[in-house]
């Protein structure tokens, strides 16, 4: 400090100048935070045979102990030979790290030991501003939240909770995850996939355009270099909005499944039975735009538009394993509270017994996701409710039914005259065919002419059969008490079976205090085999299949069978 007030320095960090004043001069100079980095050779650590048309990971040393740095290729390398660096960072453990190369000629090459590949610089402190939390905004999402709670103290704590997290209801600016394992896209040993870039009309460009410039400055996208191309196209959003969706189809016809598993939503939705009170489900902002990408994978990822070729710093939709890679993070993040929330992709539901337990599940929560930098979508997120809709069902503490707007949707449904429009109202109602008993006998007539081979396509016929099975089946929405209640361990399950040539299918009930309660119900329609069945055998595989079917509910508990078989 004595030294600035001796010389009357004035530092100006947005223009990088300083200035010094004396009596009757005034000298202004600028700096470079960047004048003094220090660059280390990238060598490599062994001879590397590189075969014709494929990319390999090359082992290199770096003199840095451990560190995320930039990496820029040799020009003599590029001189002497045709291959392709891909990398522009690199992360270095021990003084050791990979480098993505590629060889895109008919030959084989030789790359030898100890050769400089390129050099590697360590970031410098840069004088970008923190950007501030929009109060405002996050002010408008807690309002909005919390609203419905009626009890003004309960309403006092939630709110306390939620100010303590508020970044995580900032949707202002996005963010990226810190500490969670970045996704990583194995391939095969294939050349790497190239595409050109779709045509479009010059105002779809002017919206690509926008919207590659608007990821670029976010940091989701950076420029690419790699010799592989994706191509970037534009899909219509229900508002009139574009969103930019990327084809990887050539990309993931080489990649590795990955076989981390994806919830089961039938358990899913069986394990918020037991007497839980209190719900709240958050929704993530672009979930997996949240998940990075291993640097070394980057370079798969680019994708091609008018404009010029660009690659993803975050894990991107279309990609073949991104489901089971974002739900391998957050169920590794969220594995403290597997006790009372469920992950299912950007789908958290937490449930308690007390309104006192719920806002110790929802702090231990939030506290986790605020830890790794997450960003929730306000306007998706309800809390402390009674009654909410997850994975399509409207939930509560006594059961569960269907989405009344889904039913809605397929109640409006037209009569169908072509075979696109029966296969859409048979698809639609498929989803609740557990809660309507002998659903597949109902709609055996509209199948009858749906299943149909592709040379019989043409032969398709809507007639009476399939009208009145039509006018059944959304009857069946509307009078059928469309509910299903949670299994009770303390009562035995009883199974109720039917069978005929047209189908079979099984209802499973429980009898509570007097009182019939549905559980599950499942049906199918017979195989021409089946038809030919004798009446005990289809009522047998009645039996079969419904044990089949319903197998989580039937583990471990007494079951009683109802059919009206005699010598079963």
């Amino acid at each position: 400090m004595d030294f600035i007030s001796k010389y009357k320095l004035i530092i100006n960090a947005d223009e990088r100048t300083v200035t010094m004043r004396d009596d009757d001069r005034c000298i202004t100079t600028t700096f470079d935070v960047n004048q003094r980095k220090i660059r280390y050779p990238a060598r490599t650590i062994s001879q590397i045979y590189v075969p014709p048309k494929r990319t390999v990971s090359i082992p290199v040393n770096v003199k840095i102990s451990s560190a995320k740095v930039s990496f820029r290729p040799s020009f003599r390398l590029a001189r002497q030979s045709p291959m392709i660096l891909l990398n522009n960072m690199v992360v270095v453990n021990h003084q050791k790290s990979h480098i993505s190369l590629y060889n895109p000629t008919k030959y084989s090459y030789t790359i030898p030991e100890g050769i400089v590949v390129g050099t590697t610089t360590v970031p410098t402190l840069s004088f970008n501003k923190c950007s501030p939390i929009d109060h405002e905004l996050v002010n408008g999402y807690i309002t909005k939240l919390t609203r419905h709670v009626a009890d003004p103290k309960q309403a006092d704590e939630i709110k306390n909770i939620l100010h303590h997290h508020e970044k995580l209801f900032d949707t202002s600016k996005p963010t990226i995850a810190v500490n969670v394992k970045p996704h990583e896209i194995k391939t095969l040993d294939y050349p790497p996939p190239t595409s050109r870039p779709y045509y479009s009309t010059p105002q779809k460009e002017e919206e690509m355009y926008n919207i590659v410039q608007d990821l670029l400055q976010h940091g989701l996208i950076r420029k690419s270099y790699s010799p592989f191309a994706a191509p970037a196209l534009l899909v219509a959003k229900h508002d009139g909005s574009w969103r930019m969706v990327v084809d990887y189809k050539k990309l993931n016809n080489m990649t590795i499944k990955d076989n981390h598993p994806l919830p089961n939503m039938e358990q899913t939705i069986r394990r918020l039975g037991g007497g839980y009170k209190f719900f709240s489900k958050l929704d993530m902002k672009s979930g997996f735009w949240q998940i990075p990408i291993k640097e070394e994978d980057k370079h798969k990822t680019a994708f091609i538009t008018a404009e010029g070729l660009y690659e993803w710093n975050v894990l991107a939709q279309g990609l073949k394993n991104s489901p089971p890679s974002y739900q391998r993070v957050m169920a590794d993040i969220l594995t403290p509270c597997r006790q009372f929330a469920l992950v299912y992709i950007d789908d958290i539901v937490v449930f308690s017994r007390s309104f006192e337990e719920h806002v110790e599940h929802i702090q231990q929560l939030l506290s986790i996701l605020s830890k790794y930098n997450f960003q929730l979508n306000p306007p998706k997120c309800k809390l402390f409710q009674r009654e909410i809709e997850y994975l399509s069902h409207v939930i509560s503490e006594n059961g569960f039914q269907p989405n009344g707007e889904r039913i809605r949707s397929i109640k409006n449904l037209r009569e169908p005259s072509t075979l696109v429009e029966a296969n859409k109202f048979l698809g639609g109602l498929s989803w609740y065919r557990k809660f309507i008993p002998g659903f597949a006998s109902i709609a055996a007539p509209i199948h009858k002419i749906t299943n149909l081979t592709k040379e019989n396509k043409k032969n398709f016929k809507w007639e009476e059969p399939q009208h009145k099975a039509f006018l059944k089946l959304k009857q069946h929405l509307v009078t059928s008490p469309l509910f299903l209640d949670y299994p009770n361990d303390a009562y035995p399950v009883i199974l109720t079976t039917d069978a005929s040539k047209i189908g079979i299918g099984g209802t499973l009930q429980q009898k509570i205090n007097g009182e019939m309660k549905n559980l599950y119900c499942r049906s199918q329609v017979t195989s021409s085999t089946q038809k030919r069945y004798d009446p005990i055998e289809l009522e047998a595989l009645a039996i079969w299949m419904c044990f089949q079917r319903m197998k989580p509910y039937l583990l471990g508990r007494s079951i009683i069978i109802y059919t009206d078989h005699c010598p079963l």
